[in-house]
């Protein structure tokens, strides 16, 4: 049976987690660690694909919003 991650290694988790780049280096180390508890291992995934995919919406989101800007300027300077 695998073993439970407590209540304290989640709260030291989420605090190393919330620290800018270590946070995000640290979800590779414990998404794709050798040493990490099975449910700790998936919720870095989890959270890996959806930070990942967040930042492919945004960058997305920012392509359309900056063209449709430069589209506005190309065409009322054309007026």
């Amino acid at each position: 049976m695998e073993e439970e991650v407590s209540v304290g290694e989640w709260i030291i988790t989420f605090i190393i987690f919330s620290i800018p780049i270590v946070g995000f280096i640290m979800l590779f180390v414990w998404g794709f660690g050798d040493n990490t508890k099975p449910s700790k291992r998936n919720w870095a995934r989890a959270m890996l694909i959806s930070i990942i995919s967040l930042f492919l919406l945004a960058l997305f989101v920012n392509f359309l919003m900056f063209e449709g800007v430069f589209y506005g300027f190309n065409s009322s300077s054309n007026v």
